[in-house]
């Protein structure tokens, strides 16, 4: 006898209706039982214990003599100019990146729509880059903006005398992360945005041209409006990762030149691992968790809460 047969006999003496509703409940509480054993190990667990650790100057080895210190970590972290310059560099690389990522995406989208010749490769090299990891990518660009050999530099040098220094200015190495991350990262949101626009139903188009308009009224009108959703998501999501950037600072510039490019989770990993101060990495961790819900809370009621108008 099956653990479902076991369960549902206990229900014999209800009605079919009532056993059949029973039934499916305790399947389906079976079928995402794995998924809640994940869920609460790797996820809830974590969470609430990085909340508790945030409360104490956290002994690692010995986590009975940690000392209490309540809210002293956040306080801590307010004060420290080190966490301001992160926050400033993480915004400001967000600012960079995801605007761009969301106009290349749905330029790429529009574009590959159109009845060309060759779109199917054309997706293909556009997706491309997503299925690198982090520290290729990286590691491509890295070589890309050698000031020895780098192809871009190597261009950049018949027009100008002195080309810059990427990684090496405090000018130049945000921006030049920001570069690499929207061409890694694109492919992600361009899917996304072709999907949206190939489900905008064809009637919709025929009828604003029997109304006489233009491509930027139909564009303005039919293809943001019916995309809005999908943008919604686009812009949610590249935020969120472009708040968790670490792996390209970490192998382009290791936060440098001097803090330019040390983001938030920099920080953070330095606090922990470097410093070994576990209670104030986990109030970081906490920020910044906070920071993100108010942002995708921000962009729902000014992108998404307008779809529902």
């Amino acid at each position: 006898m099956s653990i479902v047969d076991h369960v549902s006999g206990r229900f014999a003496n209800l009605t079919n209706l009532e056993r059949r509703t029973s039934r499916q409940l305790v399947e389906g509480l079976l079928f995402a039982l794995p998924y809640l054993v994940v869920f609460v190990s790797f996820l809830l667990y974590p969470l609430l214990k990085g909340g508790y650790m945030s409360l104490f100057e956290w002994n690692v080895f010995n986590p009975a003599e940690s000392t209490f210190v309540g809210l002293g970590n956040y306080a801590r972290l307010l004060g420290d100019p080190d966490f301001w310059n992160a926050l400033w560099n993480t915004v400001y690389f967000a600012v960079l990146t995801v605007p761009a990522i969301v106009l290349v995406s749905l330029g790429l989208a529009l574009g590959v729509n159109r009845d060309i010749r060759g779109r199917g490769v054309l997706r293909a090299i556009f997706f491309s880059p997503y299925i690198l990891t982090v520290t290729v990518a990286a590691t491509i660009w890295v070589d890309f903006y050698s000031t020895q050999y780098g192809v871009i530099n190597h261009y950049l040098g018949a027009v100008v005398s002195n080309p810059p220094k990427w990684l090496q200015s405090q000018l130049f190495a945000m921006p030049a992360i920001s570069i690499t991350t929207v061409w890694w990262l694109v492919g992600f949101s361009f899917v996304v945005l072709l999907a949206a626009r190939q489900g905008i139903p064809a009637y919709l188009y025929e009828a604003a041209k029997l109304d006489g308009a233009s491509s930027w009224r139909m564009f303005r009108d039919v293809t943001i409006p019916q995309m809005r959703y999908a943008l919604f998501f686009v812009v949610v999501v590249n935020l969120i990762w472009t708040f968790q950037v670490f792996g390209q600072p970490y192998v382009m510039t290791s936060g440098g030149p001097g803090q330019a490019t040390e983001t938030l989770v920099m920080y953070l990993y330095q606090a922990a691992f470097n410093q070994r101060s576990f209670g104030y990495a986990s109030a970081v961790g906490y920020v910044l968790t906070g920071i993100l819900v108010l942002v995708s809370i921000g962009n729902y009621y000014f992108i998404g809460g307008g779809a529902n108008e």
